[in-house]
């Protein structure tokens, strides 16, 4: 059972602590990734904060080690800005999805996480861009 009188910030310390040895440790890596992210995208940590919907205070406590990035934040992340996950998480690959199976990937998912009526708007979405497309070729 875990001792409710200690500090989280304590416990999160230790458990850091545990790797901090090890180079290749992902957690200690995690936060540097993301640091490295958010500075290649050209954003103060308030506006990345903002666009993953977290406080910027999160953000720094990440970035700074004394938080680790959860799946939940990781895969925010990586639906926000086209993060390829498997450099997120492990530093293998390209920092952005760049292979066109990979966006249709990440816009599957995207989709399968809208509600119906969502589904339908982003259907009607892409069929204007098609047209538009058609009309304007880029």
């Amino acid at each position: 059972m875990y001792d409710l009188s200690i500090p989280k910030q304590f416990i999160v310390k230790k458990y850091l602590a545990l790797y901090e040895k090890d180079a290749y440790s992902p957690i200690m890596a995690v936060n540097e990734r993301i640091r490295q992210l958010r500075q290649a995208l050209s954003m103060s940590q308030t506006d990345f904060s903002q666009a993953i919907c977290v406080s910027s205070g999160y953000t720094a406590e990440i970035e700074n080690g004394h938080r680790i990035a959860n799946d939940r934040i990781i895969r925010l992340i990586c639906l926000t800005f086209g993060v390829n996950e498997s450099w997120l998480k492990t530093g293998t690959g390209e920092m952005f999805h760049s292979s066109p199976v990979e966006k249709r990937e990440r816009i599957l998912s995207l989709f399968n996480e809208l509600t119906p009526q969502f589904q339908d708007y982003a259907l009607a979405v892409i069929d204007r861009l098609l047209k538009l497309q058609q009309e304007k070729p880029i």
